[in-house]
């Protein structure tokens, strides 16, 4: 009875190891934001830059984290640091295409709204989009960067790659994908207090938009921990990059719109499919047995 105790113990002082852990991430990446002195909104260039080179750092120092983590834990069998963190050659190009594939079906409807919507055709678009000066454009805009590259790559890597492994001996990986989206839901109420400090909404507009920015946030983290733990990192990234170049579906928009049924249907027809191939697309027999599912005594739901 007393082994027993011990071991329960134990257990419960590993799990509160991890959870402190995966708060210290929260907490460096968040607090990296505001080391900065001055009085300058989020989208100034300064800003910007200035905040590139916290998270850029905090992303350079969080696997440290992790090691600190697996040599405190004793973790065995121990894989490869990398490896665990979702990086590895293993599967790279179905990692790639197959989530982001995946993703877009699940947003068919707005995509089947911008095509409709385009005033040049959807085929002018994705030729314009793919021009070499377009791309040129897009890499000099400093938001551009941030939104569909420096976030989704140093958010992913650091809420992602570097908590889940920390989570998952202790939770499980089913229970890791609804955990870990709670630490990057609240990370991303500092927007609502930079809408308070600037003025920018009434309270009762700051707290109706945190409540909306968390739920979307928490679901999308949700989607994002099951890629992560199936596929790996670089699908997860492409993912995040794409739905912050889509943004949130303006299903209000598509009530009143002259084509709604065609528009309605694409949505219904995206969701449809997007749940068939959910776990046909992210099968890990694709991307051979994930680095983090190697934690595990036996394979769990998340991991098969």
């Amino acid at each position: 009875m007393l082994s027993i105790i011990t071991l329960s113990e134990t257990f419960e002082e590993e799990c509160w190891i991890s959870v402190v852990c995966c708060l210290l991430l929260a907490c460096m990446y968040v607090g990296s934001l505001y080391v900065w002195r001055g009085n300058l909104p989020r989208d100034h260039p300064n800003t910007i830059k200035r905040r590139f080179t916290s998270v850029l750092c905090v992303s350079a120092a969080s696997p440290l984290v992790v090691l600190a983590w697996t040599n405190s834990m004793k973790v065995r069998p121990s894989p490869p640091l990398w490896a665990l963190l979702g990086i590895r050659l293993d599967g790279f190009f179905p990692a790639a295409l197959l989530p982001l594939t995946l993703t877009v079906v699940l947003f068919l409807g707005p995509l089947t709204q911008l095509a409709i919507e385009s005033p040049r055709g959807l085929f002018h678009d994705v030729k314009a989009g793919l021009n070499s000066r377009s791309w040129s454009k897009c890499v000099k805009d400093l938001r551009w960067l941030r939104n569909q590259v420096v976030a989704p790559l140093t958010e992913e890597f650091v809420f992602r790659a570097c908590m889940i492994p920390m989570l998952v001996p202790c939770t499980g990986p089913t229970a890791a994908i609804f955990i870990s989206p709670l630490f990057f839901g609240v990370a991303h109420f500092h927007h609502n207090i930079e809408q308070l400090r600037f003025g920018q909404d009434t309270v009762f507009e700051i707290l109706i938009c945190a409540a909306f920015q968390f739920t979307y946030t928490y679901v999308f983290g949700v989607y994002s921990a099951f890629i992560f733990i199936r596929t790996g990192l670089v699908g997860l990234v492409l993912c995040h990059s794409f739905c912050n170049q889509m943004g949130f579906p303006a299903i209000g928009s598509v009530l009143q719109h002259p084509q709604r049924p065609v528009i309605l249907l694409s949505y219904q027809l995206g969701v449809l499919l997007f749940l068939i191939l959910l776990f046909p697309f992210t099968d890990p027999a694709f991307y051979g047995m994930t680095p983090i599912c190697s934690l595990l005594l036996t394979p769990r739901s998340a991991c098969a």
